[in-house]
């Protein structure tokens, strides 16, 4: 009789490790760091959860984890968005996780954008909204207004960094947050003081940026660019900036403007057009901005490439002296093309 109680004993206390390990054991069975669990507002949790259970190989002991689920309450509290399920989490971290609705954020990482449908991309990328519905929301004015902006100047709230959001965030919420950071911005450093006394308003600045972005990866020359284009402004001169006429084209791989391009019709062609462009063409990083509102006070009018392809500039306050660099960077340029169609034949002939 003791010799069966403790059989039973023993095979009472196997049981309940076996339990304990199937619940609070490593439950996982995929590679990598972690899989997610999306959850949508359209059909309930539950039902989504156990499918993506069924199908994505994300723990072995499905079963055992809808077994548990309900008399933990692991349904009671969820909203959509997603959790994360790291390898080697029990079934108990993962029943956890739900029964507290623990969501992982997206991590947003936004640098240079030129277009709303780049935003639209990435918000389809990375949220629950796909990409087209961000686009009409992007595109139309009337869902902007209350950002006190249009669908030329949408990208001036965008303050290129890294954030975190919800997965389910609506691309009005993504924006208001986007908005509510680049008021953040402007509030630092005097920057709204600086703008004033350049005479322009936040998304002016923004769109000075934006061309100064697009002209140099040099953060030690933008300020002397931007002054060439402060220059150009107040002494009612066309802007005449290369980067515009790749936006008007929304060609912006090109790496030479010829003469025909510059009557391309576009309201962002600043050869054709005084002043600055409707909006922004791309939307330039903080220290860009920061270049534009702190550009020193030069006599500049006018700046071409250096010769050596070093990336820097050459600047110059008359169109003689910049006609004369002008010619030596075309000159080294036309003898880097033919060197490398030389050096593109010789590979092709026989030796």
């Amino acid at each position: 009789m003791k010799k069966a109680l403790g059989i039973s004993a023993l095979i009472i206390v196997l049981l309940a490790l076996i339990a304990a390990w199937l619940v609070f054991g490593a439950a996982t069975e995929f590679e990598g760091k972690a899989k997610y669990l999306y959850v949508r507002d359209d059909i309930s949790a539950q039902t989504q959860i156990e499918r993506q259970l069924d199908t994505g190989h994300i723990i072995r002991t499905v079963f055992i984890f809808k077994m548990l689920a309900k008399p933990a309450k692991a349904w009671n509290r969820i909203t959509p968005g997603r959790f994360e399920i790291k390898n080697g989490e029990s079934i108990f971290d993962v029943l956890r996780k739900l029964r507290n609705n623990t969501q992982s954020p997206v991590r947003l990482v936004i640098n240079k954008l030129r277009v709303p449908q780049d935003l639209a991309k990435i918000i389809g990328k990375n949220f629950s909204t796909d990409s087209l519905q961000a686009l009409l929301y992007l595109t139309n004015n009337d869902s902007l207004q209350t950002l006190g902006v249009d669908t030329n100047t949408l990208m001036t709230v965008i303050i290129p960094d890294t954030y975190f959001l919800n997965w389910n965030t609506s691309t009005r919420k993504i924006l208001l947050r986007l908005k509510d950071e680049e008021d953040k911005f402007w509030s630092k450093n005097d920057r709204i003081q600086k703008a004033q006394a350049l005479n322009l308003t936040r998304q002016q600045v923004y769109t000075l940026a934006s061309i100064v972005e697009e002209e140099t990866n040099k953060n030690d020359e933008k300020g002397n660019i931007a002054s060439v284009y402060i220059n150009r402004l107040n002494g009612g001169m066309p802007l005449a900036a290369d980067p515009t006429i790749k936006f008007a084209l929304k060609n912006f791989a090109l790496k030479r403007i010829y003469y025909g391009q510059l009557n391309t019709e576009s309201p962002y062609n600043t050869y054709r057009n005084k002043g600055l462009p409707p909006g922004p063409i791309c939307t330039p990083s903080p220290v860009t901005i920061d270049a534009v509102l702190n550009a020193p006070a030069t006599d500049y009018l006018f700046f071409v490439a250096k010769s050596d392809f070093s990336g820097y500039h050459q600047f110059s306050n008359n169109f003689a002296e910049h006609t004369k660099y002008a010619k030596l960077y075309q000159q080294a340029l036309n003898e880097q093309i033919a060197k490398r169609q030389q050096d593109s034949l010789n590979k092709t002939l026989p030796h």
